[in-house]
């Protein structure tokens, strides 16, 4: 199955953007689209330090600000390499900065 990289994805980041969130920055769905889901995590992503370690609950209350289903969008971004998890504890390991 063709996997888009990041990098590819994000030649539509401003027409995703435009597409998926609101005006208030909230997500109006989460794309079934691979390529646009990827700007959509990546965005997620930068609400995450580098190097700092969240506990679930932190995780799901900075994704909720978002969209309500933070299990889906939590999947989302570890399956696809923007955050890691162990231990009960997750880290930003990918996507951009800024």
């Amino acid at each position: 199955m063709f996997r888009p990289d990041l990098q590819d994805a994000l030649r539509d980041k401003d027409a995703v953007m435009r597409s998926f969130f609101a005006p208030d920055g909230s997500l109006t769905s989460i794309p079934t689209k691979i390529r646009k889901r990827l700007v959509v995590l990546d965005r997620l992503s930068q609400e995450f330090e580098p190097g700092e370690k969240y506990a679930e609950t932190e995780v799901n209350n900075r994704l909720r600000a978002f969209h309500a289903d933070v299990a889906a969008l939590r999947r989302y971004l570890v399956e696809e390499g923007f955050l890691d998890r162990a231990d009960g504890q997750y880290w930003r390991s990918g996507g951009t900065v800024g």
